[in-house]
């Protein structure tokens, strides 16, 4: 049961004399916890709400829409605490955290209705067969998945939690109902590559096909690890062998599935050095949240954008020079992009500078990890042109500010009151950011 917030005026539950403050049960006898018991149940398009009010029960009934909202709002956006992580795997990010940040940076979720609602990524280790039966009972999906490895033992070991291999008997369970399982592995040396990731994938590739698709990311090591589990990166050439390793069985699960079905982070290629594959290569793009296909999407909106870019000058005013910055990983497949562009407009001037990230560590290399600190520092007293772009990863999803709290206009001001401006990982909207068209 949860309790109501407010009650918007001239709603239907408003008109049906519900309060705020008011307790909320059940809806047609079902109990309420959370946003999905909630939604879920309201669907119908006669409904029975049991409610409390100072202690005592009464009932509301009221005939809505099959989605019409009838106008109750609560204290959260899931009507409930965020669940947190019960586990304590060696590769953790937040673990590797210095002191200092802003509190909600170190709160670890691990919230199924996160997945649904948001594509928050889960270990299956909160979750009880009643949980299950429920996400079955209301065919939520998809339900995306930190596998990590199907080897139970192994799996305990990397997340040091006694459920973390028993739980993995609910993929089998959500695959056979039908639900699509989105995956994830978190890579690390020497623990659950090699072998052990050619175990996985097969394992995987047996809920086919309830199993959508599987991304391969390398673990992310920041320079503040002392005290936990010695990890080490891949070296570039280990990084081609994993990509081989992924693509030869991906190569399998295409030719038997139609879909490769696993897929390499950027991050592996740009590590080793080689070229990212081609546009049809990732299928629908399933991962690309994920950091897989990233760059290659990018790079195809920019060039199918620069086709019409004729079009677009009508509004160009040249001399016009920008300044782009972005993360070492990015920086050469950015640089080739603003080139391109620089060649067939101009009086258009385009500096792309790959941040280094002292914050957390030169083996950080993606932009959403850096600093507006390391951004300022590293840009202060360079010739920076009438603008700044910056990739919108580098902010929080809710709010315009950096990971360590400076906002873009604060970077505007140390640096000299030029304009800074985040742009999405968007191929048209960046050609037109940096051609002042938008």
């Amino acid at each position: 049961m949860v309790q109501i917030a407010n009650v918007t005026r001239g709603s239907i539950a408003a008109s049906s004399g519900i309060r705020r403050g008011d307790i909320l049960q059940s809806i047609n006898g079902h109990p309420i916890r959370d946003v999905l018991d909630y939604r879920f149940y309201l669907t119908d398009t006669r409904v029975t709400l049991s409610l409390l009010r100072d202690g005592t029960p009464f009932e509301v009934t009221l005939r809505k829409g099959e989605y019409e909202d009838i106008g109750l709002e609560f204290g959260t956006p899931l009507m409930d605490k965020k669940h947190s992580c019960r586990n304590a795997c060696v590769f953790c990010f937040i673990d590797q955290l210095p002191e200092g940040m802003r509190k909600t940076l170190y709160f670890k979720d691990d919230d199924d209705r996160l997945s649904f609602l948001h594509g928050n990524y889960v270990t299956l280790t909160n979750l009880s067969d009643e949980d299950i039966q429920r996400i079955l009972t209301m065919h939520i999906s998809p339900v995306n998945v930190s596998v990590h490895t199907t080897n139970p033992a192994l799996r305990v070991k990397m997340m040091k939690n006694k459920r973390a291999g028993d739980v993995l008997r609910y993929l089998r369970t959500m695959a056979d109902a039908g639900i699509a399982l989105c995956t994830q592995i978190v890579l690390c040396k020497g623990w659950n590559d090699g072998e052990e990731l050619d175990r996985t994938m097969r394992d995987l590739a047996a809920y086919y096909p309830a199993l959508r698709s599987c991304a391969i990311v390398p673990v992310g090591l920041t320079k503040y690890r002392e005290g936990l589990t010695p990890l080490e990166a891949f070296s570039p050439a280990e990084c081609a062998r994993v990509i081989e390793q992924v693509d030869t069985f991906g190569a399998e699960c295409l030719s038997k599935y139609g879909s490769r079905l696993f897929y390499c982070a950027d991050e592996f290629y740009v590590r080793a050095g080689l070229p990212l594959p081609k546009e049809d290569y990732y299928e629908d793009y399933s991962q690309i949240e994920n950091g897989v296909g990233m760059l290659t999407s990018l790079a195809s909106e920019f060039q199918f954008e620069l086709q019409y870019v004729k079009e677009l000058l009508e509004d160009f005013r040249p001399p016009r020079t920008v300044t782009v910055a972005t993360g070492m990983a990015a920086y050469g497949h950015l640089k080739a992009l603003c080139e391109s562009l620089t060649e067939a407009v101009p009086g258009l001037t385009v500096r792309v500078r790959p941040i280094v990230n002292h914050f957390f560590g030169e083996s950080v290399t993606v932009a959403g990890l850096l600093t507006g600190k390391d951004v300022a520092e590293q840009l202060r007293g360079e010739d920076l042109g009438d603008e700044i772009l910056f990739p919108a990863a580098m902010l929080k999803a809710d709010e315009d500010i950096f990971l360590d709290d400076m906002t873009p206009d604060e970077l505007s001001c140390a640096l000299g009151n030029i304009p800074c401006r985040p742009c999405k990982n968007d191929g048209a909207e960046l050609l037109r950011a940096l051609l002042g068209t938008e």
